[in-house]
């Protein structure tokens, strides 16, 4: 799936100026403690999380994730969107509390 159909499914807001909308998302994965996502995550996987500092762009890269949504209505800040542009990591945003984008990228057809 097409990290844009995640985008598009979940209303999600692009906070990133430099990303690949194209990226394929291969599974998904929520956490908040970034030893846990070091661990656990695949490369492709899309992160939900409502972390917002700037070593959850750090992680996304070293895992080479396709994205981040932060949920919960947590923005990030502009030493972390830039770090995100400069890694070409995707940073999205929604209102929705983590349980419930984790349900609806499940109805959209995501796995782990």
């Amino acid at each position: 799936m097409k990290l844009q159909k995640i985008i598009e499914g979940l209303a999600l807001e692009v906070k990133t100026k430099t990303h690949d909308l194209t990226k394929e998302v291969t599974g998904g994965y929520a956490s908040d403690l970034l030893s846990d996502v070091i661990a656990n995550t695949k490369e492709g996987n899309v992160w939900v999380t409502i972390q917002t500092h700037i070593n959850i762009v750090a992680v996304a890269a070293l895992k080479e994730l396709s994205g981040i949504i932060l949920a919960n209505g947590k923005v990030p800040d502009e030493d972390t969107l830039k770090k995100a542009d400069d890694e070409g990591m995707p940073i999205m945003i929604t209102t929705l509390p983590a349980f419930e984008v984790v349900g609806r990228l499940y109805t959209l057809g995501l796995r782990c």
